[in-house]
C-alpha cells in the first residue's frame, strides 16, 4: 500500500463523510455569500467534495513522480472517481439541484465505458483513459462544485453557471462515451 493508493483510499472515504453533510439536513443555518444562500452543511460537503476531487490530481501526481504506479491503483483510481461522481450526482438528484435524466445519462456511459474497459481487459486488451475521458471528468466536478455551492460565487451577477456547467458536462461525457466506443469497436466486434 504506497501513498498514491493510501490517497486513493483517502478519496473512498471520504464518500460517506461527504454524503452525510450533503443528504443529513442538519439545522445549523446557512451562509450569505456574494447573493448566494448556502445551507451550511451544503457548504462542508462541497469543500469535501473539491477536496475528494483533488486527490485525484494528488494521487496520480506522486504515482508518476515517484514511479509508483501500481495494477491495484490503475484499479482504485477510476473506481474511486465513478463512486464519488456517483455518490455527489446522485445527491444532487435527491436534493432536486440535478435532473435526473441528465444524471442518468451520465452514468449510463460511465456504466458502458467500464463495460468496454472489462471486455478488452478479458481480451487482453488495455483502453487507456483519452483526453476527451479527463476533460470530461475536470467538467463533471467543476459542475458538481457549483451546484454544491448553489451556483456562488456566481450569484453575484445573477449567471446560471451550475446549469450550463451542467449542461457541459452532460453532452461532454455523452460524446466521450461515443468516442469510446467509435475508437474501440474492433474490440467488441473480436468479442463475438
Amino acid at each position: 500500500m504506497n501513498l498514491p493508493n493510501k490517497i486513493t483510499i483517502s478519496r473512498v472515504i471520504l464518500i460517506p463523510i461527504f454524503m452525510v453533510f450533503l443528504l443529513v439536513p442538519f439545522e445549523w443555518g446557512s451562509l450569505k455569500i456574494l447573493n448566494g444562500d448556502i445551507p451550511i452543511h451544503h457548504f462542508i460537503a462541497a469543500l469535501i467534495f473539491i477536496i475528494a476531487s483533488c486527490t485525484d490530481w494528488i494521487d496520480g501526481y506522486y504515482a508518476r513522480k515517484l514511479n509508483l504506479v501500481t495494477n491495484l491503483g490503475k484499479f482504485l483510481d477510476p473506481l474511486a472517481d465513478k463512486l464519488l461522481i456517483t455518490a455527489a450526482l446522485i445527491g444532487l438528484v435527491e436534493l432536486q439541484l440535478a435532473p435526473a435524466w441528465m444524471v442518468i445519462l451520465i452514468l449510463s456511459r460511465e456504466f458502458a465505458v467500464t463495460g468496454l474497459r472489462l471486455i478488452a481487459a478479458g481480451d487482453g486488451d488495455v483502453i487507456a483513459a483519452s483526453k476527451l475521458g479527463k476533460l470530461k471528468t475536470s467538467i463533471q466536478i467543476i459542475a458538481i462544485s457549483v451546484l454544491l455551492l448553489h451556483n456562488v460565487p456566481f450569484t453575484i451577477v445573477s449567471f446560471p453557471f451550475a446549469d450550463i456547467a451542467l449542461w457541459a458536462a452532460t453532452i461532454i461525457t455523452v460524446y466521450s462515451g461515443w468516442d469510446y466506443f467509435m475508437k474501440n469497436k474492433h474490440i467488441m466486434l473480436k468479442s463475438k
